[in-house]
């Protein structure tokens, strides 16, 4: 597809998506957000700042939406390289797929809420002992990233909401040129029902068998990587269910899209180990199986981390033109 039919493609999409809710609350967020973190602030902090995307995205089947179709993510990568980032200084952009999982919450129960406390007296409530060192923990560093500007977490459902929201923020991150980075390991789906052609209401089952033409979801990594945010170091995701085709489909999207790395995983094996493809070669990254709760996102964002600062330093440098930027990957 050339670039003209892929920019019709996305206008199209965004023409015909409802309007994101509170679009204006959010872009007030984010720039006061970014300006806290900015290098530019003058107050000292100069911080990376990421945008990680977590969970999976729904296409709704009617505009009153009562069935969707869903996309397989249960968050865990997101919200666990949410805590590494922060740990490595980064601040962090969190937009996540409403009830998927979060920062600083990976250890407690499914059920948090009803597992972790208990009645006392008949009156207080308190957190039952086998969960209080993970609850405590879970309450101090998830308050210590958002009362110090480390989080900012932006949610959504839809398809619709979550490239908005996207597009949204690499226009308010484009001011900080290298030191922004895009992770970008949601579930996006491939396809999905235009707005303006979905039954408003639920649809019945008494007509009979369903019959729904899906149109494909624009690729919008290329334009998020060449025109959105051009300076800003991006890495994407690729999943697959058959080993034998994945890494010939992630080196397709590092070049496709212009991705400075993809982080190429199979599905049984995605909480071992996980491949970053980059055009200087693959590197294998798995967890250090020698330590109990070890997660493999804890080494891949180091190395991520690393792979950034050489982006940086290579930029900064001011040798390189624009067209030379958005070549290395």
């Amino acid at each position: 597809m050339d670039s003209a039919a892929l920019h019709e493609e996305i206008d199209s999409f965004f023409e015909s998506a409802p309007p994101l809710k509170d679009s204006s609350k959010v872009t007030d967020k984010l720039k006061q957000f970014i300006e806290f973190n900015s290098p530019s602030s003058g107050e000292g902090r100069g911080r990376r700042v990421v945008c990680v995307t977590s969970g999976g995205t729904t296409v709704p089947l009617e505009q009153r939406c009562v069935r969707y179709i869903d996309n397989f993510s249960s968050g865990n990568r997101g919200a666990a390289s949410t805590e590494y980032f922060i740990k490595a200084g980064y601040a962090v952009i969190f937009l996540y797929r409403r009830g998927t999982c979060q920062p600083y919450c990976r250890s407690l129960p499914e059920d948090p809420l009803l597992e972790c406390f208990e009645i006392a007296d008949d009156v207080d409530i308190q957190v039952r002992q086998p969960h209080s060192e993970a609850v405590k923990g879970a309450i101090r560093d998830h308050h210590a990233a958002v009362t110090g500007g480390l989080l900012l977490k932006l949610p959504f459902t839809t398809i619709f909401e979550y490239l908005q929201m996207l597009r949204i923020i690499a226009l308010s991150m484009r001011s900080l040129g290298p030191h922004a980075m895009f992770y970008l390991a949601a579930a996006v789906s491939d396809f999905y029902v235009p707005w303006k052609s979905m039954a408003e209401h639920k649809i019945q089952s008494a007509s009979g068998p369903l019959d729904m033409r899906l149109m494909q979801v624009p690729k919008m990594l290329l334009v998020l990587r060449t025109e959105w945010t051009p300076m800003a170091f991006c890495i994407s995701f690729k999943l697959e269910t058959d080993s034998k085709i994945l890494l010939e489909k992630a080196s397709t999207a590092l070049k496709k899209y212009k991705m400075h790395s993809v982080v190429a995983n199979e599905l049984l094996t995605r909480k071992e180990e996980v491949i970053v493809v980059t055009s200087g070669g693959n590197i294998l990254v798995h967890r250090d199986r020698t330590r109990t709760g070890s997660d493999v996102e804890d080494p891949l964002v180091e190395l991520l981390v690393d792979r950034h600062s050489t982006y940086i330093k290579t930029t900064s440098t001011g040798s390189l033109s624009k067209q030379e930027v958005l070549d290395i990957h």
